[in-house]
């Protein structure tokens, strides 16, 4: 089994989420993600490059490779595995475990993966609502919309979370907003595209744009 540094995992893991939002990676992007300088990064990918692990072109960005991907998809299963056990075994809060398996998730030995992840009962998404990889690296991605496009009175799950940084999940918790809970739009403002909502029949509270467009639903 090919073993990576720590550092080797967190380029691939970086790379893997900017790819699949936007495509190439470009060098910048990269360095600004991973708080590091430009020379840094270049010298990184030229041995991800030697590894087989990634496609880097200077000036030109880069791409995971096959085998570069399957890695990444590896450390996101990992990552999000130990998210949902930090977060239903040990009672972390949403805004508590990924700072923890940001650790954890360098933890590569295969076995305990596939326990861990038959000990949690093989679990779909992570306690944001992330779909977690199965074994053989497949993903499944339900079909989502965001809040901000749910008309006045209707009604729909809280399925997953886009900006997860900790203030965004705390004022979700102090909004009563989590995976699972029903919510329904009780006003749309034209102005600025805020809306009043209910949550869980019970709790009512105000959502800017911005915010609802980070909620996402399903029907």
């Amino acid at each position: 089994m090919i073993r990576f540094t720590i550092s080797e995992e967190n380029y691939l893991k970086t790379i893997y989420h900017l790819q699949n939002a936007s495509g190439i990676v470009a060098t910048n992007d990269l360095a600004t993600s991973l708080h590091t300088a430009p020379a840094s990064i270049t010298d990184m990918l030229k041995k991800l490059s030697k590894k087989g692990l990634v496609s880097y072109k200077a000036y030109y960005g880069c791409t995971l490779t096959e085998s570069g991907e399957a890695e990444a998809v590896s450390i996101v299963r990992r990552h999000r595995l130990w998210e949902y056990f930090l977060s239903q075994k040990l009672g972390f809060s949403w805004e508590e475990v990924h700072e923890v398996a940001e650790e954890l998730e360098h933890i590569s030995n295969e076995k305990l993966i596939d326990k861990l992840d038959a000990f949690l009962g093989f679990p779909r998404t992570d306690p944001h609502g992330d779909p977690i990889p199965d074994a053989k690296g497949k993903i499944i991605q339900a079909r989502q919309v965001s809040l901000a496009t749910l008309s006045e009175k209707k009604v729909a799950i809280v399925t997953q979370i886009g900006n997860q940084s900790p203030e965004v999940l705390e004022m979700l918790d102090e909004k009563n907003i989590s995976i699972g809970s029903r919510i329904q739009v009780i006003k749309k403002y034209a102005f600025d595209e805020s809306m009043e909502v209910r949550t869980d029949n019970k709790h009512q509270s105000y959502l800017t744009k911005e915010l609802s467009q980070n909620i996402f639903i399903k029907n």
